[in-house]
């Protein structure tokens, strides 16, 4: 008999605890039905028209996504509108769309301790505890040997899917760097946060002017970590592997793929 989707959602539950998400938060199942049968999940970031063309039109049961479609409340869902048109086309494929966001943040193996692993950060811990000592918001670590702010970000250059904005920076390329905070995903909440402030680096994604500014301009004063900004998409995609081989293991009769589509809102740049 094959796996439903009621079998997916506890597996879902159990790596990725709703009670781990954010108040504000919609994770779970958002269409389809528990009795559905499950043999084909497609994992990807974004529920945009190009990942839900790719699930329901080949052969998908269950699109698994990071990010919510109906994460604020709608009135419509008519097609003319986009997430109408989504859930409309998800329906009519017979593809389930679930949803693990910031229950994936806060987790062991989450979207930020992925990331940390891949920078090989040593001792490694949240920068806003959750339950206990393995789970919260960010991570923050040593790097395995120091090295310069300029380094650092060329390894995140490897590490990240390639986007148009690439990864931006604030501070001095020869810069020393041991001690590293980071958050996958939009940070600029945890830019006061004492583990952020004492670190030699921030690294996360849609940092915006006047947070970005202050927080150098404080750091000028009492000290402050250089800041190195990349692609939102980009910092929580390189999760999807992780999370897929967790799938993968408990559920072994089914196909568990990620999508390999680059949904990063910005295709090019023009530099002055």
């Amino acid at each position: 008999m094959p796996a439903t989707i009621a079998e997916l959602l506890r597996v879902v539950e159990d790596l990725w605890p709703a009670s781990g998400s954010e108040p504000w938060d919609a994770v779970g199942l958002v269409t389809g039905g528990p009795d559905s049968p499950v043999t084909r999940v497609l994992l990807a970031v974004d529920p945009v028209a190009e990942t839900v063309e790719e699930a329901a039109g080949g052969g998908f049961d269950v699109l698994l996504v990071h990010h919510p479609l109906l994460l604020r409340g709608v009135t419509t869902v008519a097609e003319d509108r986009y997430k109408g048109a989504l859930v409309s086309q998800l329906i009519r494929g017979g593809c389930s769309l679930v949803t693990a966001h910031t229950n994936a943040d806060v987790v062991p193996d989450g979207v930020s301790d992925v990331l940390a692993s891949h920078l090989g950060l040593l001792d490694a811990r949240p920068i806003v505890p959750g339950t206990d000592a393995t789970s919260g918001l960010g991570r923050v670590g040593r790097m395995p040997e120091p090295t310069t702010l300029g380094h650092l970000a060329r390894a995140l250059a490897d590490i990240l899917p390639a986007t148009a904005t690439g990864i931006r920076v604030a501070g001095d390329y020869a810069r020393p760097v041991t001690k590293v905070a980071l958050c996958g995903g939009a940070g600029d909440a945890f830019l006061g946060e004492p583990d952020v402030v004492d670190s030699d680096v921030y690294i996360t994604s849609d940092l915006r002017h006047h947070p970005a500014s202050e927080a150098l301009e404080q750091a000028r004063i009492s000290g402050g970590p250089a800041l190195i900004d990349v692609s939102h998409w980009a910092a929580e995609w390189v999760w999807l592997d992780t999370a897929a081989d967790k799938l993968r293991h408990t559920l072994p009769e089914v196909r568990i793929e990620v999508s390999e589509l680059r949904t990063d809102p910005w295709d090019f740049v023009i530099v002055q």
